[in-house]
């Protein structure tokens, strides 16, 4: 059986990689002219989404058996104790499901699953592609000759089915991962098997040729050992087949680190496109935006340097680590991969409920997701989540790649249409939990698990002791129900109840009072309370007549309705209203709640810099010439915080005809050996850029990060006298867009002389630009554009 990728896959930190690889590395790009990217076919231009298909259960007739993915244990039903569950799917759409061993839903409906052996499920999930813009899917396809080797050549048939009949398209990807023999074996399994396929009208063609993925070749674990021979081998063999090969590649492949073996560029190079792993290697925005700066955009030269198409994975982060953000890091990594100019994108992945990364339905709350199982639902973070709100997020950004769209880092869809679901149930089941203490191995947690023979334990001493849930969001709390273990003897515990909306400012909800455990009733005491706003519910235990400590088995919390406090809904139309050198000020679009708007915390990146009552606000403090990303969060009576709103980024005005250009990042039309562009801008006046050679008309440019005035530049070459006098031929033009450029210096020979310090100042009318870029076609004394200072002066 196929061996899960996240067992493999270690959270790599860009800081981590970045310490050995040096910045002209990272940027580095070829010497050889770029290729065109290949033209829109059914891969380039479009969105791909991996899809596993591995699912199934008893009875489903899929010749593997058991709870195939489901399960640890494959031939036990799914149960908190057996699973491989991460996300709990929406099952509202599947008309056969199988029952599991897991509790009931938090609604008390049982809790099943579907099976990817069923055509009806499969049927499901290309219906959604269709409905929401997923263009293609990529189906998995792991060691063929083993156990599931049957099973997973039904899926492809299924899979097929299921393209034509919506209107999708499919192509094999083969993953290596433990497949010691896969040099014979997948040009076997491609001639006598998935090669019939590639006669669908749905199997995916690009560039004229059927699609095939190979996943694996060059990554450091031990299970893909291979060396570069026979995976150079085996993609030169499929491209011989006719075949368009796509590599799905370590995410450090150009450098050969952390986690690609050295030795491997060759490998890569081989491939018509390149797709980066990326799941796990970030797990916040900032995150993704220290791979776009840092790998991504070194990528990308990389393969256009080529001819390569860029495929990058996209990710919306992993559910049960909290990584989600309601959509903001989905929607981040989409928007930094379609601005970085990528030919398609790779979603990783589909279907994958078992590593928590799916974009297909899921469960929105506790109300559907098994009750105490600790399976995170879609508002996981107190914010209401749709079951479709990744595939919405998903169409959003394969609209904004094929320019239906504009580039916004904005995300368009919110995480709720129409009314939140009611999350109904049990609202403590599986919540977070803190308490005083806890003696011997009886942790608090217990008391919100689906065991009531499990139970939290203070530690022996003085009274009181507390227990505490975190209901995730403020609901109206007016029922509650305590179990001990059912087998234990008559006891009973004097308990106060407390409430509170932040969890650090509690209020009483019912006084103290005696709870009486008896094992005739089944030791459940249940009571009724005054409906008090509360997100975090404390239990005070002043006494135990059968124990010397505080005792709770099962703690349950009820809302007197099943709709929560909501969040307000987040401040919109967040604007930059001016900016000083040391200040920016900001103003947004108010927002609304059903309790009343409190204020506004404006935030810098994580860190709270301003917390207003109205709309508007001045950070003040900040550094000269430095580029600063801001939101806006609000704040309601009850305690709860908005989503964020959209992100805006400003750069704070220079000091008095301060170099505008200094660390800015660059741009050039070639370069040789390690004289990249970034060392116009690096201070450095012995490090240089030089082009291309005998290759006539060369540029740099240098992106100042938004419009300035600019009326003067200044160019150098080393002060070193080995450099001898010299006469460049360049022009200078200004851009806003980076698209459309005009002249703001004409064609002239610029002279560069030792004697007067190799520098050349070039005086023009102020003009709006944010890029500057030097236009070089002609030097006396190299055969190439060469410069080793870019200044940009408002006059």
């Amino acid at each position: 059986m196929a061996v899960s990728r996240r067992r493999f896959v270690t959270s790599v930190m860009a800081g981590s990689a970045l310490a050995a690889a040096s910045s002209t590395e990272l940027l580095t790009t070829l010497a050889s002219p770029a290729s065109a990217a290949s033209p829109p076919g059914d891969v380039v231009g479009k969105v791909t989404v991996g899809y596993q298909g591995w699912f199934s259960a008893p009875g489903d007739s899929a010749p593997i058996g058991g709870w195939w993915h489901w399960s640890r244990d494959r031939f036990q039903p799914p149960s908190p104790a057996n699973t491989t569950v991460v996300s709990w799917p929406d099952m509202r759409e599947y008309t056969r499901t199988y029952p599991t061993a897991y509790p009931n839903l938090g609604n008390g409906q049982p809790a099943t699953l579907f099976s990817s052996y069923d055509q009806q499920t499969v049927d499901t999930h290309f219906r959604w592609m269709q409905e929401y813009g997923c263009d293609t899917a990529a189906l998995q396809r792991f060691n063929p000759t083993g156990d599931e080797g049957p099973t997973r050549d039904a899926m492809t048939q299924k899979v097929r089915s299921a393209a034509e009949r919506y209107g999708r398209k499919f192509y094999i990807m083969y993953d290596v991962t433990d497949w010691l023999t896969f040099q014979s074996d997948i040009k076997t399994d491609w001639t006598t098997k998935m090669s019939a396929h590639v006669a669908s009208s749905a199997y995916a063609r690009q560039n004229g040729k059927p699609v095939v993925c190979i996943w694996g070749f060059g990554f450091s674990e031990p299970s893909r050992p291979f060396t570069p021979g026979p995976c150079l081998e085996v993609i030169n063999w499929f491209k011989a087949q006719g075949c368009y090969v796509i590599g799905g590649v370590p995410t450090w492949w150009r450098q050969g680190i952390e986690d690609s073996r050295p030795g491997f560029l060759d490998v890569y190079h081989a491939f018509n496109a390149i797709s980066p792993w990326m799941v796990y290697r970030a797990r916040t925005v900032e995150e993704l935006d220290s791979y776009y700066n840092n790998v991504n955009v070194g990528d990308m030269a990389d393969c256009a340097a080529r001819g390569i198409d860029y495929l990058p994975c996209v990710m919306p982060g992993d559910l049960a680590g909290g990584h989600r953000k309601h959509g903001d890091f989905y929607w981040r990594h989409i928007y930094n991969m379609v601005r970085l100019g990528s030919q398609g994108l790779y979603v990783s992945m589909y279907d994958e409920y078992n590593e928590g990364n799916q974009i297909a339905k899921t469960s929105e709350t506790q109300a559907t997701t098994p009750a105490g199982a600790n399976i995170r639902a879609l508002d996981e973070d107190g914010v209401a989540c749709s079951s479709d709100y990744y595939l919405r997020i998903t169409a959003d950004g394969g609209r904004m790649l094929k320019g239906q769209l504009a580039l916004t880092a904005v995300r368009p869809t919110p995480p709720m249409i129409g009314t939140p679901p009611p999350t109904g149930g049990n609202l403590a089941a599986g919540r977070p939990t803190s308490a005083s203490s806890q003696g011997g191995g009886f942790p608090a947690s217990n008391a919100v698990d689906s065991n009531v023979g499990s139970y939290w334990e203070s530690s022996g001493g003085a009274f009181p002791h507390w227990w505490q849930v975190d209901l995730g969001a403020s609901h109206q709390v007016n029922r509650l129900v305590l179990r001990l273990p059912a087998g234990w003897g008559a006891r009973t515990q004097t308990i106060t109840v407390q409430g509170s909306v932040d969890g650090s400012s509690f209020a009483t909800i019912a006084g103290a009072s005696a709870f009486a455990f008896d094992p005739a009733t089944g030791n459940t005491v249940t009571r009724t309370l005054p409906t008090t706003t509360a997100r975090y519910v404390r239990l005070s235990i002043g006494g135990n007549t059968g124990w010397p400590a505080a005792q709770l088995a099962q703690v349950e919390v009820y809302a007197a309705t099943t709709t929560p406090d909501n969040p307000p809904t987040a401040p919109s139309g967040l604007t930059v209203t001016g900016k000083t050198s040391t200040s920016v000020s900001l103003a947004w679009t108010a927002s609304t709640d059903d309790t009343g708007v409190t204020g506004y915390q404006v935030r810098q990146g994580g860190t709270v810099v301003a917390t207003v009552t109205g709309t508007t606000a001045t950070v003040s403090g900040l550094n000269p010439s430095t580029a600063y990303t801001f939101t806006v969060t609000a704040r309601d009576a009850a305690g709860n915080t908005s989503g964020a709103s959209n992100t805006v980024t400003v750069t704070t005005d220079a000091p008095t005809n301060a170099d505008l250009a200094r660390g800015r990042p660059t741009s050039e039309s070639s370069h040789v050996q390690s004289y990249g562009s970034g060392n116009v801008v690096d201070g450095d006046p012995n490090s240089y850029w030089e082009s291309a050679n005998n290759a006539f008309p060369q540029w740099v440019q240098v992106d100042l990060g938004s419009s300035r005035t600019v009326g003067r530049v200044v160019l150098k070459l080393p002060p070193a006298t080995a450099w001898a006098s010299r006469t460049q031929t360049l022009a200078v033009q200004g851009s806003t867009d980076g698209g459309s450029f005009s002249t703001l210096a004409g064609s002239a020979g610029r002279t560069f002389n030792p004697a007067t310090g190799n520098q050349v100042s070039i005086t023009f009318t102020a003009a709006q630009t944010r890029y500057v870029r030097i236009t070089v076609t002609g030097n006396t004394g190299w055969p190439a554009g060469q410069l080793s200072t870019l200044e940009v002066y408002q006059s």
